[in-house]
């Protein structure tokens, strides 16, 4: 990227191959606007799922409609769903339109807005930085981000991605993905990638 950290991400960084964006999607920027301010933080872990061939993803279940339609777009969206009937997902889409793939962000560091993402979990301040958007419900929550943002554009002005700072190689490991033993064989594919804490980077 050559505009610096702030520069929104092109919609050609999602139309690559998944495990590469959820690898290149460590140390850059998740933003979103709210009414009451703009919440910032580093993207620390993602999990890739990779279609109709991958046993953990959403789309190896061959239905285009519902929750996965978006999965078929072209990448560059959010898929947002519900689980545990409870805890929003933040999911971001890849490749092209017909290739239902996406990455899951799962844990990310918190850097601008961290009261209101308190308040947003409900915790009492000063509430522990490790611990505000440790878990993809967590972070959902504390960055209000919920179903209306469904299919939402990843360079718009409400929720969106910025180059940030990436992790170099030697910063990043890649384990199996978390909490999907029922997916035989692919429970053990190591498509989880996960970056070390880092300093607070950046402005």
């Amino acid at each position: 990227m050559t505009g610096g950290p702030w520069e929104k991400l092109p919609r050609e960084f999602y139309l690559r191959d998944t495990l590469t964006v959820a690898r290149d999607l460590l140390g850059r920027w998740l933003v979103r606007r709210t009414p009451e301010g703009l919440l910032r933080c580093r993207i620390t872990e993602t999990e890739a799922y990779c279609g109709p061939s991958d046993p953990a993803c959403h789309s190896s279940r061959g239905s285009r409609e519902g929750r996965t339609s978006v999965m078929y777009r072209e990448g560059g969206l959010s898929y947002i769903y519900l689980i545990y009937g409870m805890h929003c997902c933040f999911n971001v889409v890849t490749r092209p339109a017909g290739e239902p793939e996406a990455v899951l962000i799962r844990g990310a560091q918190p850097l601008e807005g961290l009261s209101q993402m308190a308040r947003n979990r409900r915790l009492e301040e000063p509430a522990r930085e490790r611990d505000l958007l440790s878990g993809p419900g967590k972070l959902c929550q504390a960055l209000a981000i919920d179903r209306g943002l469904y299919g939402e554009p990843l360079w718009g002005d409400r929720l969106w991605l910025c180059a940030g700072e990436p992790f170099p190689e030697d910063a990043v490991t890649a384990t199996p993905r978390i909490n999907i033993d029922y997916a035989g064989e692919a429970a053990a594919w190591p498509w989880r990638f996960v970056a070390q804490r880092a300093g607070r980077p950046g402005p």
